[in-house]
């Protein structure tokens, strides 16, 4: 019987009993006590019922707090002691040459082309061959996985050798970059990954050029795009997983090859040249040496051309220390700029566009920044083109979902954010946009001349 009912019946007994000439308050007490009574005895028949709930295991670990000195301790060396076990259970050099001989001495014929291959007999033996460490690689998955178009059924003995070494570089990574969460919560903070960095410096050959009192900004220019592009939230952490799952790690790396190509090292923003590029333009732009940068400094970037309604904004939502910019802030906004088509830096040049913070772009936020466009065209002695056009073509570019509503998702999903984002802000990417046909058709006459000669 329900707890409640049986309350309620004993209830009524006393009503009508001769209790009748208790007072009100010994009527009230002899409530509670046997409320108390009856709510323990059937919360207790539900833990007889539930006993399994004792068998969970424990899933929470509280921090140790920042004066439990011993407790931190024992947590940084267990943390220790963990990575260096799981750093062992990789292959090592010697080993992963004794799979490629184990792979080779079992290649499946036909060769294509030039290329080894192995079926899945034959894969087993080399896994059984290849020792306990190898065997999470030779699985039915993972040759499911590299199975391609073979009318043999095998798969390529090199790309399965490139997937073991990738793996094996993923894990190594992964306990390299552990090293620094001084945490231990699977997350970097900005200082562990710059601490991270400097230490990388030294075995990097591309950078053998550099000085060591260009390091600490070469440290923030690196760690500035692993946070622009990896932290949206500016949460002021970043995870270990988000780190090894983008490519910003591995065009670190690529600057351990001794012959990297000028032309990689150009587009690469960690080489030593993209570096020192961004901070000269820095240098170039502070005319008063003082290290930071006014917004009239900054109108002087790239072509110059950037409207003052958007400097101002830029100087409204960016941290700035009296009305001025730090290098760190000069990093976030080159990045959004030569990275327009990527969601983060969208993201960064949508909330300067969105004046009202309503979290779209109507008509008005629109003709708010294109007004600034019509006003330098003029100053350059151009006509000025209709807003109204421009909305249009906007509109009709994005597509957006309200048809009198632009938001970010809008932008991302048109493919076209930077070419709006371009039009809005910018008067030589305006009129880039705006002679797009003519340009195109120069390069074609252009292309002709140079095949005639």
């Amino acid at each position: 019987m329900d707890w409640k009912e049986v309350l309620r019946r004993r209830l009524a007994t006393l009503n009508t009993g001769p209790n009748e000439k208790k007072s009100e308050q010994e009527l009230k007490d002899e409530e509670m006590d046997l409320f108390t009574k009856y709510y323990s005895e059937w919360k207790g028949g539900r833990k007889n019922t539930n006993e399994f709930y004792k068998t969970i295991p424990r899933f929470y670990y509280r921090l140790p707090a920042e004066d439990e000195v011993l407790l931190q301790k024992l947590r940084e060396e267990s943390r220790a002691v963990f990575l260096q076990r799981k750093s062992r259970e990789l292959l090592d050099n010697e080993e992963l040459q004794n799979l490629w001989f184990l792979l080779d001495k079992h290649q499946t014929p036909p060769m294509i082309g030039e290329e080894a291959m192995i079926n899945y007999e034959n894969f087993l033996k080399v896994g059984e061959k290849a020792g306990p460490k190898c065997k999470q690689f030779f699985t039915a998955k993972v040759f499911a996985k590299l199975l391609h178009a073979d009318s043999y059924g095998r798969i390529s003995i090199m790309q399965f050798f490139n997937y073991v070494m990738r793996k094996v570089w993923l894990h190594q990574t992964r306990i390299g970059l552990s090293l620094y969460d001084v945490a231990g919560q699977g997350y970097l903070r900005e200082s562990d990954l710059e601490n991270y960095i400097l230490e990388l410096i030294p075995t990097l050959p591309q950078l053998d050029g550099l000085e060591k009192s260009f390091y600490s900004f070469y440290v923030c220019t690196a760690v500035r795009k692993f946070f622009f592009f990896l932290d949206p939230l500016r949460t002021g952490k970043i995870k270990i997983q988000d780190i090894l799952a983008c490519s910003f790690l591995d065009d670190l790396l690529e600057l351990r090859d001794e012959e990297l190509s000028k032309e990689s090292q150009e587009t690469n923003w960690f080489s030593a040249p993209s570096a020192l590029r961004v901070y000269g333009q820095y240098l170039n732009l502070d005319k008063d040496h003082n290290g930071m940068l006014s917004k009239e400094e900054l109108s002087r970037y790239g072509t110059a051309t950037m409207t003052n309604v958007f400097l101002d904004r830029v100087f409204q939502e960016c941290l700035t220390y009296d009305g001025e910019m730090d290098y760190k802030t000069y990093l976030d906004f080159v990045l959004a700029l030569e990275n327009r088509k990527e969601p983060a830096a969208l993201q960064y040049i949508f909330k300067l566009l969105d004046i009202e913070n309503k979290g779209y772009l109507n008509v008005f936020s629109l003709n708010y920044f294109f007004r600034a466009i019509q006003e330098l065209m003029k100053i350059h002695g151009q006509d000025p083109v209709s807003f109204q056009d421009v909305k249009d073509e906007i509109f009709d570019m994005v597509k957006p979902k309200d048809p009198l509503k632009i938001s970010l998702q809008d932008l991302i999903n048109s493919n076209q954010g930077d070419t709006v984002t371009t039009i809005l802000i910018d008067l030589n990417g305006f009129w880039t946009y705006e002679n797009r046909e003519a340009l195109v058709a120069n390069d074609s006459e252009n292309s002709a001349d140079l095949d005639d000669t």
